[in-house]
């Protein structure tokens, strides 16, 4: 499986203009290789045995274990390894991350190398990435089941007087209970008040009756990320406002998830639904894009925002996660993770979007 995606990397280099692909962002490094320690590098050449994982002593056995078939250079410093091993198989034009590599890193090779051209390029791997193969929906598909079970298995303890703290805590625990190997991001818990900031950080804020809780999480598994938030009512039944803000942001969601299609342009999803929240008045309310990609990094291509370019594709994963936040009172997000196919989008999670009362 890797080694196709060697091999998609690989017929890129003539329109790169290079002759080899030095890839060190780890998330790529594991994406072409299976390789999943701290440090390593991954070079493509024109030739595919002229492939090589380079990383340390420390991980020998691992790589060895995550990559059959891909030879192995042990080397402390990836970069200077694969540039090395780049001019050793003849390479004279040699690609780097131009978003990745420091610019520490690029002087030393170039004092070392000075007969190797060095190429920056730009989202060589994360294009490919967009479109997910058969395992790659497989993990995410995993991920998300487990999330849903956690937070099944959560919301039945979620009681007035517990802090967002012990929410966290319990939600992330039951993650790792239910299969997940870690969890995707720090998860975030946010009551009351807390609620209408969109990336709150859980505190001990202990949850009164009738608060908004929104929780926004994900599991981890086989290094794939889920990503879902959902908002409840605790201890009493919704006032008015937090029905009808829930409603508007249901709307607004489902329209999202209506706009997703292979070839849709990526601002006309997200217009799709900010429209809905424009209309009912709270434009001002919702300063977020509407969702992003999600694999092996959390957030990943494609954006789907107001002001980004480009166009969906078929097998691509992304969230749909419009909010409103009324500062000071209590806000809403509802997302789900989704996957773009030809016949229409799939949701892989699936716990109900309803205003539950806790």
């Amino acid at each position: 499986m890797t080694r196709d995606r060697r091999d998609r990397v690989r017929a890129l280099l003539p329109a790169q203009g290079v002759d080899a692909l030095l890839v060190t962002y780890l998330t790529n490094v594991r994406y072409l290789s299976g390789f999943s320690g701290s440090n390593g590098a991954v070079l493509v050449g024109r030739d595919p045995k002229d492939d090589r994982l380079i990383t340390d002593f420390r991980y020998v056995t691992q790589a060895a274990a995550e990559c059959p078939g891909l030879d192995v250079l042990v080397e402390r410093a990836v970069d200077a390894g694969g540039a090395a091993h780049a001019v050793a198989v003849g390479a004279s034009r040699l690609g780097f991350e131009a978003a990745r590599m420091t610019v520490a890193a690029h002087e030393s090779l170039r004092a070392a190398h000075r007969d190797l051209d060095l190429v920056p390029t730009e989202g060589v791997v994360e294009g490919l990435r967009t479109t997910k193969d058969d395992d790659e929906l497989a993990h995410l598909a995993e991920a998300c089941r487990i999330s849903d079970a956690a937070l099944a298995a959560t919301l039945p303890l979620v009681r007035v007087g517990m802090t967002e703290r012990q929410v966290a805590r319990l939600l992330d625990g039951l993650m790792l209970d239910h299969g997940a190997e870690a969890v995707s991001f720090d998860t975030i818990v946010a009551s009351g008040p807390n609620s209408a900031i969109p990336h709150h950080s859980p505190t001990d804020r202990a949850i009164e009756r009738g608060d908004l809780l929104k929780i926004d999480f994900g599991a981890l598994s086989a290094g794939y990320h889920a990503d879902e938030t959902r908002t409840f009512v605790v201890g009493a039944d919704p006032e008015p406002w937090q029905s009808e803000l829930h409603a508007l942001v249901a709307r607004a969601q489902q329209a999202g998830v209506d706009a997703l299609a292979v070839g849709a342009e990526l601002r006309d999803v997200d217009h799709a639904a900010r429209s809905v929240i424009a209309a009912a008045g709270h434009a001002e309310h919702f300063g977020h894009g509407l969702g992003h990609g999600v694999g092996l990094d959390i957030h990943e291509a494609p954006m789907i925002g107001y002001s980004t370019a480009g166009i969906l594709g078929d097998r691509t994963p992304v969230t749909v996660e419009p909010g409103v936040y009324l500062p000071g009172r209590g806000g809403v997000r509802i997302e789900d993770t989704l996957v773009v196919h030809a016949g229409g989008p799939v949701s892989l999670t699936t716990t109900t979007r309803e205003l539950l009362v806790l």
